[in-house]
């Protein structure tokens, strides 16, 4: 129980710090993202204004019929694309990504990126890392075992 507190606290840290970051020196619309295991949410915010400009999420009947299941990968790239949509008919070109406690990885990803790709402006999206090259292993040879040499024999045992 200890441990499921401990992650609790740190994923609204990292909320909060990731959102006031966005309040404080951004002047773009925000686009916020939720995620439930069923289902993924999406609206573009003004919070200069205090409306929502656009929405989208795997719960519209446009988006019902395209995609079955609203809690995976192609289910997100579906709502990236449709809120990317909706915010360019809206007049909106630039956001500013909310991805709230979660990380930039999987659905989340998925969103942002199909949503850079129908023409939104998110930013730059930040290049792969490049993998490390692997550490040459070098081969040992074989260790050298000394030659053996044969027992000493005893001398022969003589009969009295």
């Amino acid at each position: 129980m200890r441990h499921a507190r401990q992650i609790g606290h740190q994923r609204t840290r990292r909320r909060f710090r990731v959102r006031g970051a966005l309040k404080a020196h951004s002047t773009r619309p925000r686009l916020s993202v939720f995620r439930s295991h069923k289902h993924i949410y999406a609206q573009v915010i003004d919070d200069q204004a205090g409306k929502t400009l656009a929405a989208a999420s795997t719960r519209d009947e446009d988006l019902r019929q395209q995609v079955p299941y609203g809690g995976n990968k192609t289910a997100a790239g579906a709502v990236g694309a449709a809120i990317a949509r909706r915010a360019l008919a809206a007049g909106v070109k630039q956001v500013a990504f909310d991805r709230r406690e979660y990380r930039y990885h999987g659905r989340i990803a998925a969103l942002a990126d199909a949503a850079r790709d129908a023409g939104l402006d998110i930013g730059a999206k930040k290049p792969a890392p490049e993998p490390k090259p692997e550490p040459e292993v070098k081969k040992k040879a074989p260790a050298k075992k000394a030659p053996k040499q044969p027992a000493a024999k005893d001398p022969p045992k003589t009969q009295p």
